[in-house]
């Protein structure tokens, strides 16, 4: 992580404490969150064709929808 932060404050004019390290901050967070969240809703979805005997991983958590 120290080495991310040190990149990112070399690369970055203002540095750490400009307005330009907290937009890309902000930008890293919803970009990994984002990308989280659709991992499990994809993985929670119907099966696309030819997918629907596939085992989901251990790691996506089962989510309740209510119907069968």
């Amino acid at each position: 992580m120290y080495f991310l932060v040190e990149n990112i404050e070399n690369a970055i004019p203002s540095g750490v404490n400009g307005p330009g390290f907290s937009l890309l901050l902000v930008f890293i967070l919803g970009f990994i969150a984002a990308a989280g969240i659709g991992s499990i809703a994809w993985y929670n979805s119907k099966r696309p064709l030819g997918w629907e005997d596939k085992k989901r991983p251990d790691l996506v958590p089962d989510i309740d929808t209510g119907e069968e």
